[in-house]
């Protein structure tokens, strides 16, 4: 049962789990998540939005898939930064809101099937997914039906609405930025975007702590000492998974 797994562990698990949705092989993804106590699985798959979902006894987690380079429709929803008005107030990202829109009708489906009633929810996701699972989460509380969401877990999400969507999700978020990654400086603030959720910043020395201009600049160093464009290289997944390892404590 995730409810009786500490903060590290949970963080561990859906860094795991986000990662394991970009796979396309079901076969594969089963024995996958078997091994982390998921006994179904079901795979959300329309117009190019992608979400996984994982289920067992006590459990059923909405995992979104970020971007794909190979696939239009995700480098479209990320480009598509026009602010609309979303489902529960204020406004959203628009790509974001049209990638979730495509498979809000089925995944909302399983939310509300009578046999999920006893199932504690969760979402998590990176990249795109991450603001994908953001907007799914704050969906959650319009229908009676569906139990209230545990927690939402995202990392290297990017900013997905603005000040006043975000004050109105209800959910209880922790987002993760690992260190300069770049995904989570975007939409820019400049044009009202903000982040939400609770912020768990991994320092370029894999520490927990606050952003500043000074780790900036050691992760832009350490980057070019060790030949890579830092801000990239820590958006990815696995980065995230190894180095909230070391972060946090056992």
């Amino acid at each position: 049962m995730i409810s009786n797994m500490n903060f590290k562990e949970r963080s561990l698990l859906f860094a795991k789990l986000a990662k394991i949705s970009y796979n396309n092989n079901i076969k594969d993804v089963k024995k996958q998540v078997k091994t982390l106590g998921f006994t179904e699985v079901e795979f959300y798959n329309k117009e190019g939005a992608q979400a996984y979902r994982f289920m067992n006894k006590e459990d059923l987690v909405i995992a979104c898939r970020g971007t794909e380079p190979t696939e239009f429709n995700d480098i479209k929803a990320d480009l598509n930064a026009i602010p609309v008005v979303a489902e529960t107030v204020s406004r959203v990202h628009k790509g974001f809101k049209a990638e979730v829109d495509e498979l809000w009708p089925m995944v909302l489906e399983d939310l509300e099937s009578k046999t999920n009633d006893d199932k504690k929810i969760w979402f998590c996701g990176h990249s795109l997914g991450a603001a994908m699972a953001t907007i799914m989460a704050s969906r959650c509380h319009l229908y009676p039906e569906v139990s209230p969401v545990e927690e939402l877990y995202t990392y290297g999400s990017p900013r997905v609405g603005w000040n006043g969507y975000c004050k109105s999700l209800g959910v209880k978020h922790h987002r993760w930025r690992n260190n300069n990654d770049i995904v989570t400086k975007v939409p820019l603030a400049i044009m009202g975007y903000v982040h939400d959720g609770q912020l768990h910043y991994i320092t370029s020395d894999n520490t927990i702590g606050k952003p500043s201009l000074r780790d900036w600049w050691k992760g832009v160093w350490d980057g070019i000492k060790n030949k890579r464009f830092d801000s990239i290289a820590d958006h990815d997944i696995k980065a995230y998974h190894d180095n909230i390892n070391l972060a946090l404590p056992d």
